[in-house]
């Protein structure tokens, strides 16, 4: 399908019209389990690495001001904590349900999102009619959504709770890729890493601890995101500034926004999510844990970025990319873990 080609020459238009466009209350705690902690670092350590589930979640610092009040999921939470010098960095997971849901496209909404991409492109070309460069790459993101089929999840799975951050990413491999100007460090997430970088993270992390951590599979990542809903988003079907980072050309702070009905956070826009996945069309029928081809030449990743179109980050919409691709910092990940 020239898959590559076709989105290098999308991300290359959506970049150019990315730079004319300038682009609860908090529950009473529970009782909980007596709390360990599974702890990462550098120097060698000789504790065996423990887990902690049932944290209260923290609050997390948007731009120095604080945070939304975040629901006590109790039971549902897995921290790790990892440490950099003597600094104690935590990562939460949180509990996602065993489920079934429609995953992907029904037609009337493929239809819905060929007209919304083709808007979108005429109000940041300000040109009343597409030409047909632009309507061939409309056309290849079209060839890669699939339509609805029913997926069953037969067993629950931990999801990250926010992307991986940059503080998250340089206690595990000691450097910082992203050149996310201006957004480096604490609570930003990690950008331009391939999928293949991201293989890198886990293996590091799972030496580290008590393993098992993985990038989430598509069909898990859009169960999470929905999160129950059967929207175009998992806040409904229309898309705003105050509901998620898309199309602002900067990244934001993990947790800036609120969390869907899963208690996860920014599952919609701020940076392209990697998923386990290789690249395919969706199988006929409905099917049990699928884990998608076992070959192929593109990775999917998920949800839209802080610099790609508001269409990019529905629920249901699938992007791809090589592996091996780390020029794009709309890039990042989160991470999964079987229960």
């Amino acid at each position: 399908m020239k898959r590559i080609l076709g989105i290098a020459m999308m991300l290359g238009l959506l970049g150019a019209v990315t730079l004319i466009a300038g682009c609860s209350k908090e529950n009473s705690p529970q009782t909980k389990k007596e709390p360990v902690t599974e702890k990462v670092g550098f120097t060698p350590k000789e504790e065996t690495p423990t887990e902690k589930v049932g944290s209260t979640p923290k609050k997390i610092d948007k731009a120095g001001e604080p945070a939304q009040d975040v629901a006590d999921f109790s039971d549902n939470i897995f921290t790790i904590t990892l440490k950099r010098g003597l600094k104690k960095i935590e990562l939460e997971m949180v509990l996602v349900p065993a489920g079934k849901f429609k995953m992907g496209f029904t037609k009337k909404e493929l239809a819905e999102l060929k007209f919304e991409i083709q808007e979108n492109f005429k109000k940041n070309t300000f040109k009343k009619e597409l030409e047909k460069k632009e309507l061939d790459v409309v056309d290849l993101i079209m060839s890669d959504q699939g339509k609805q089929y029913e997926v069953t999840l037969s067993k629950p799975f931990f999801m990250g709770k926010y992307e991986i951050t940059q503080e998250q990413w340089e206690a595990v491999m000691g450097n910082n890729p992203s050149s996310t100007e201006g957004a480096k460090g604490g609570n930003f997430p990690v950008t331009d890493v391939s999928w293949e970088d991201c293989q890198d993270f886990i293996k590091k992390l799972n030496a580290k601890t008590n393993g098992g951590y993985r990038l989430p599979l598509e069909a898990e990542w859009e169960y999470a995101c929905r999160a129950g809903t059967t929207t175009a988003y998992s806040f409904g079907d229309k898309i705003t500034p105050k509901d998620a980072n898309c199309y602002t050309g900067d990244i934001k702070a993990v947790g800036s926004y609120k969390p869907n009905a899963f208690g996860l956070f920014d599952m919609h826009g701020n940076v392209g999510e990697w998923c386990e996945d290789w690249m395919d069309d969706y199988p006929v029928g409905a099917v049990t844990d699928p884990k998608g081809p076992e070959t192929g030449k593109v990775r999917v990743h998920r949800g839209g970025s802080a610099i790609w179109g508001e269409y990019n980050a529905r629920s249901s919409v699938r992007q791809n990319d090589s592996p091996t691709n780390r020029s794009n910092s709309g890039f990042g990940f989160r991470l999964a873990k079987d229960k």
